[in-house]
């Protein structure tokens, strides 16, 4: 019975696809014609959730995709209109399998917020801690599911037909798409991150940082409940001048607890924007939204960490040598051209900064454009030198500038990479990596 409802669900998410398709081709043809990224972007946020989700690959992935397409791709926000609570009442009632109330002393229906795949709440457990529930919107497996099949078929049928696109190979980034949107809907494996972080830190003896508690309790596969942190973002210079006279030691506690699980983690959080780094109300740094996470193969460990420290130096010609090491190519690289290049992108990142007056307490935000536009652009030097590299470097290269865009902000006085309180260096042991 349960197959059967799934196929139905499947067929009609078919006929919906079509539907919009069919519908932005008719638009096309009266003469609404934006460029060519626009349209597929505008696309995607019509199909929805699994859409949404690839844009979102593609904007993170300049390795892969053309220039035009990652930057149009930055726009596709993942935020909805959320379901009624009503609605999402029903989905925790059946995966608790009880009452609300055996669980929750309270739980506020309006939520904090409302993405692709989940709803965020504000919530109290019977026991009297303060929480944060994250609920899966029903039906985003199956939609998912549906949409992934019909694109993984649609991109052999495209290999098969247009044998030059099997060199991209399409129907590989669609099937590890897959396997990277279904691990989202898997809420098992996002507390599995957060207990390994919090292994991490005691492993350490790092008592500076945190990780929300996981209520195991009060979370199932589609459930997440945790620990709700109240703070204030990491860059809210004003804010977190009330909790501390010394930001920049917060900054130096981020970057050492980042850069250590590099190394000790089994995988390294990959989405530090400010709004993940909170600066608690006792002064400790929390790291939140354990979702999104890289991983990076043992073999190229040793050049990532020489490049991460030859960012810190503003050494181009060592961070030349390490992208080689990072990247793949199957052709001889000029890497003293190859250092120009980055040393005349790094010098215009100084341009992207924010106009600020830090002194008066404006809340100094990185932009996430700003930060996915340098990615792209040094992503982009490495193509043109023939050096293709690895998604994964990509989100390891946006977390290392969104830290750069924190130095200056923090301590722009400072030379923080030369700070004897920064543990990373470049002779740490990295064959330890797994």
């Amino acid at each position: 019975m349960n197959q059967l409802s799934a196929g139905i669900k499947g067929a009609l998410r078919i006929s919906q696809t079509f539907r919009i398709l069919a519908q932005t081709g008719f638009d096309w043809m009266m003469g609404d014609r934006p460029p060519t990224p626009t349209l597929l972007r505008q696309t995607f946020e019509r199909l929805g959730t699994t859409y949404i989700k690839l844009g979102q690959f593609i904007a993170s992935s300049p390795s892969v995709f053309p220039d035009e397409y990652v930057e149009e791709f930055q726009l596709c926000l993942d935020k909805t209109t959320p379901v009624p609570f009503h609605i999402m009442k029903r989905v925790l009632e059946k995966e608790f399998g009880k009452s609300l109330k055996t669980v929750f002393a309270e739980i506020d229906p309006v939520p904090l917020a409302s993405a692709s795949i989940a709803q965020v709440y504000a919530a109290k457990l019977v026991t009297g801690e303060d929480v944060v529930v994250k609920v899966q919107k029903p039906g985003v497996e199956n939609i998912l599911l549906t949409d992934l099949n019909f694109l993984f078929v649609s991109a052999k049928v495209l290999e098969f037909f247009v044998p030059n696109l099997s060199m991209a190979s399409l129907s590989d980034i669609v099937d590890e798409i897959q396997k990277g949107m279904l691990a989202e809907c898997d809420f098992y494996k996002e507390a599995a991150n957060i207990d390994d972080f919090h292994k991490f830190l005691e492993e350490t003896g790092n008592t500076q940082a945190t990780a929300p508690k996981v209520f195991k309790q009060a979370s199932t596969m589609r459930v997440l409940t945790m620990e709700r942190f109240y703070g204030v973002p990491f860059t809210d210079l004003d804010s977190v001048r009330h909790i501390t006279s010394n930001p920049e030691a917060l900054l130096i506690t981020a970057m050492n607890t980042w850069f250590s699980s590099l190394l000790f983690c089994e995988s390294f959080h990959a989405d530090v924007h400010a709004g993940n780094l909170l600066v608690l109300k006792d002064g400790r740094i929390g790291f939140i939204d354990f979702g999104i996470v890289g991983r990076v193969k043992s073999s190229t460990w040793e050049s990532v960490s020489k490049f991460i420290w030859a960012i810190g130096q503003e050494d181009y010609d060592e961070m030349a040598v390490a992208m080689l090491g990072i990247g793949m190519t199957d052709e001889e690289v000029d890497v003293e051209k190859l250092a120009k290049d980055i040393e005349k992108l790094y010098s215009s990142m100084d341009r992207v900064m924010p106009d600020l007056d830090l002194n008066a307490g404006d809340m100094a935000s990185i932009s996430e454009h700003e930060v996915n536009k340098v990615m792209m652009d040094l992503v982009g030097i490495g193509k043109r030198h023939g050096i293709h590299f690895p998604r994964e470097f990509a989100l390891l290269l946006k977390q290392l500038l969104y830290f750069d865009r924190y130095v200056r902000l923090l301590a722009m006085d400072a030379n923080i990479y030369m700070d004897e309180r920064l543990n990373f260096t470049p002779d740490m042991d990295w064959k330890r990596i797994h």
